[in-house]
């Protein structure tokens, strides 16, 4: 029997109606939350989440603003102007699009965020707060992950996770959420894309949760090869998770959003429409089709932990614009 879908839209659309009444008490008493998103050079699946966020924000009354950057921008000059965000009392949340360039230290401008308008926790002293259990604003798609996750097993207890993407947006700090509890959590394992013998531990999994992306890098460096004047191999775009690596009837998350041609030629050139652009897919990292018919449960992409990411960052938002006094009224 199919898997069931787990529905991200319908648990997003809870989250955002709460969001939207928080936002209208913060409007009566001052004005609307500003959330600034800067986004670094062109990056496909980051726009397809930026465009998401201003929808969302402007559906709930919250101010939006994206700040485009060039993407040769130096190291100090995105460091000012995170800096400039930081100080601005116009502003009461800070998103950095990931991933950077590869010239940029994102570790470094994460750091500069001011923690207090850091809606995505990325910020050392947030991701601190985090593993003690305290935290103003949690990583939103780990935090939109975590909520699917409970509606789909309130009951993880001993039971056998794991997680496959190790990045500190999402793989650890989603192994962080899950062994909060000290007498109802998981247990839980922590692969990656280098792990020897994935399908041994994926296998073995009663809940299941990806986020590599890896069908979007392995993309990205071939598109970069070949601009570069290179001839390299066509790459493997296929889902890095098939249904031979998953457990009869697991739970799976899938948290990969790629934007990849739907097929390369023979001439090693993409797919195209008929107006010459590249004719995309929005995929995850999970083979869904294959996989839902041994899951118990699975989230689609698109639809699935995508939504509520989205819903995540507007609950983050309303946080972080209370810790810096919009609820007072002061702005």
């Amino acid at each position: 029997m199919p898997a069931k879908i787990i529905d991200g839209r319908a648990v997003a659309d809870e989250i955002t109606k709460q969001a939207a009444l928080d936002v209208s008490l913060m409007i009566a008493a001052g004005g609307p939350p500003h959330l600034a998103s800067v986004q670094v050079g062109p990056n496909p699946a980051g726009a397809i989440y930026a465009r998401m966020q201003e929808r969302s924000c402007t559906a709930v009354g919250l101010r939006y603003e994206r700040v485009e950057l060039p993407e040769d921008i130096s190291q100090h000059d995105l460091g000012e102007k995170i800096h400039e965000l930081n100080l601005s009392d116009e502003v009461s949340g800070i998103l950095l699009g990931m991933p950077l360039p590869l010239h940029l230290d994102a570790r470094a401008v994460q750091a500069e965020i001011a923690p207090d308008k850091d809606v995505e926790a990325v910020n050392p002293e947030n991701l601190g707060r985090l593993f003690y259990g305290g935290w103003l604003a949690g990583p939103c798609t780990a935090m939109a992950a975590y909520e699917l996750l409970r509606r789909a097993c309130p009951n993880l207890k001993g039971r056998e996770v794991v997680i496959v993407g190790h990045s500190e947006i999402f793989g650890k700090p989603m192994a962080v959420m899950l062994l909060q509890s000290i007498d109802a959590a998981p247990t839980v394992t922590v692969c990656h894309v280098a792990t020897r013998d994935l399908a041994a531990h994926t296998r073995r999994a009663e809940v299941l949760i990806v986020a590599t992306g890896a069908p979007q890098v392995r993309w990205t460096r071939y598109k970069r090869a070949r601009d570069a004047g290179e001839r390299p191999e066509p790459p493997d775009l296929s889902p890095l998770i098939k249904a031979d690596m998953v457990r009869e009837g697991a739970i799976v998350l899938d948290v990969g959003i790629n934007r990849i041609p739907r097929s390369i030629g023979p001439d090693g050139e993409p797919a195209r429409k008929e107006d010459g652009k590249i004719d995309r897919a929005t995929v995850g990292d999970v083979d869904f089709e294959a996989v839902r018919q041994k899951a118990s449960a699975i989230t689609p992409v698109p639809g699935g932990v995508g939504p509520v990411t989205v819903a995540m960052l507007l609950r983050n938002t309303v946080a972080c614009a209370r810790a810096v006094g919009w609820s007072l009224g002061r702005h």
